[in-house]
């Protein structure tokens, strides 16, 4: 009797049951869920912020872009490569230091638009953001500053 008992007692200490193995894997799948909807969120934020940022390197190059050409840029690359068709000899770029600056965090080019429809003295310079499209209100532009 007394060896059954030990017995017993042995196998009961020897693992963990099916209910304990469930509630700890329950337990990490709500922990797992509550890190991705913190952090996911953190980058979105990141990346909009960082697209502020840009926006506001590319207003200070097309600023000085005018200044020189008396004129906005019709595109973005004449930031970085003096325009092939135009007569001005007052280019005195490339007034971007990194070519991919004109790309924003999501991958998508930026836009500029001369005259802006937002800013019609002068120019609308956005992002379409992180859904990729234009028009969205998910877009971030230098109206917004």
């Amino acid at each position: 009797m007394t060896h059954k008992s030990h017995r017993s007692r042995r196998r009961s200490s020897a693992g963990f049951t099916l209910i304990e193995l469930l509630l700890v894997l329950g337990i990490l799948v709500v922990l797992g869920a509550m890190a991705v909807q913190i952090f996911g969120g953190t980058r979105e934020k990141a990346f909009a912020d960082a697209a502020k940022g840009d926006i506001g390197t590319l207003e200070s190059a097309i600023d000085l872009y005018e200044w020189h050409m008396k004129r906005y840029p019709s595109d973005l690359q004449e930031l970085v490569t003096r325009p092939s068709d135009d007569g001005n000899n007052d280019w005195a770029g490339p007034y971007l230091k990194k070519k991919d600056v004109t790309k924003d965090p999501w991958g998508n080019d930026y836009n500029i638009a001369v005259p802006g429809k937002k800013n019609s003295d002068t120019y609308d310079l956005w992002s379409v953001g992180p859904d990729g499209q234009d028009g969205t209100e998910d877009d971030i532009g230098n109206w917004e500053s």
